[in-house]
């Protein structure tokens, strides 16, 4: 009779996995009976009692093949790859754990630790258009954008929880702050490009204040303009102001042509003056200097230097003059001359002859043109010139 039939009260043949004395007492725990019991429950097998099993249920080794790929597979859950440009922020039951970089890594599977990837790469870009007051008290329509990039995945993920929308509310909040600073002429104007950097380094503190984990590289101004129903009179006034512009540049070019010219000008009148100087002082010093020789001379023969002197200025005076003198004092001064006027004027104060100063004289009269004394008696031309040297000496 088998060992374990119901109804065997002998004590010496008691079950291995009972509680028999040989087992440690009743209540003692045998691991490999408990093994096999949970390997027949699950194979759909009866306790083994000898008479027969169940065959609904699995083999115990396709059993255990499951269990050990479905154990792989979660482990293999957690390959993961960062790729270039990406960061791997590992969180352990939700809480940060680490971050990794580009390549492949294990973490443990879920829901023991998660991998979130971020791009920090990636240039992001957001926009905003409104209406603000400027410093002036005018309203003027702005539309402005904004740049970034993620510089801190860990930041970037714990500590805000919407950052792209806190770098949104951040930027409108610098335009504002900006724009109520400055004039609306500077705004719609010449100041779009300074506006713009004030405006990202106001974003860029405030963002690093609130720990987002980003970073602006760029903040654009795209438009700014006055409302739509005073945007006519403000197109006039920025044309009134370009013209201003126009005729200030149109002056600039006019006076920088006209001015190296009249600075030419003063200069080379300044060099004739300077040249007029110097001629009239050194004609000054030769006339005193000849006064001088001339005053020696005198002192040695006072009546020859005045006669001298007397015959030079009237050589001087006579040549440039266009007079005729006539000398009809003499016998036979009814006698007829021919006077070419024509040549005579032609050539006056030059020195002419006889046969050439075109003076005739039938009679020994004489005849005095352009200083020169043409006469048939040189007894008569001598009286002559000795009347006129005492008349002009009285």
């Amino acid at each position: 009779m088998p060992w374990n039939e119901p109804g065997n009260n002998n004590s010496g043949n008691k079950d291995p996995w009972g509680g028999g004395q040989k087992g440690g007492g009743k209540n003692s725990f045998d691991p490999e009976r408990w093994l096999r019991q949970w390997l027949e429950r699950l194979g759909g097998r009866r306790s083994s009692d000898g008479n027969k099993s169940g065959s609904g249920g699995l083999p115990t080794g396709g059993i255990v093949l499951a269990v050990i790929v479905l154990v792989v597979a979660w482990l293999a859950s957690g390959f993961y790859i960062v790729g270039p440009g990406e960061r791997g922020v590992v969180t352990r039951f939700g809480a940060f754990s680490g971050e990794t970089m580009p390549g492949p890594h294990w973490h443990l599977p879920y829901p023991a630790e998660s991998v979130d990837v971020v791009d920090i790469d990636q240039i992001r870009s957001t926009q905003s258009k409104s209406v603000m007051l400027t410093k002036d008290e005018n309203i003027v329509d702005v539309d402005v954008s904004a740049q970034y990039r993620v510089s801190n995945a860990k930041r970037y993920l714990f500590d805000v929880r919407n950052p792209d929308q806190t770098l949104r509310e951040a930027m409108i909040s610098a335009i504002r702050e900006v724009v109520g600073q400055s004039k609306m002429d500077y705004v719609v104007g010449q100041g779009r490009a300074d506006i713009a950097i004030r405006t990202q380094q106001i974003m860029q503190d405030t963002l690093n204040t609130y720990k987002t984990g980003l970073q602006v590289i760029k903040v654009n101004l795209q438009d700014a303009q006055p409302p739509e129903q005073v945007q006519s009179a403000f197109a006039d006034a920025i044309k009134a102001r370009e013209d201003e512009v126009r005729y200030r540049n149109e002056a600039e070019a006019y006076a920088n042509s006209v001015l190296p010219q009249a600075r030419g000008q003063a200069a080379r009148i300044t060099q004739e003056a300077q040249a007029y100087k110097g001629q009239v002082v050194a004609r000054a010093q030769g006339n005193a200097a000849r006064f001088d020789e001339l005053l020696k001379e005198y002192l040695k023969a006072p009546k020859v230097t005045r006669e001298r002197l007397y015959l030079d200025t009237m050589q001087s005076v006579l040549s440039n003059s266009s007079k005729v003198l006539l000398n009809a004092s003499g016998k036979g001064s009814n006698s007829l001359f021919y006077l070419p006027l024509d040549k005579l004027m032609q050539g006056a104060g030059a020195p002419s002859s006889s046969s050439s100063s075109g003076v005739y004289s039938s009679s020994g009269g004489s005849v005095s043109s352009g200083g020169n004394t043409v006469s048939g008696d040189p007894m008569q031309a001598e009286r002559l010139r000795r009347d006129t040297r005492t008349r002009e000496v009285r």
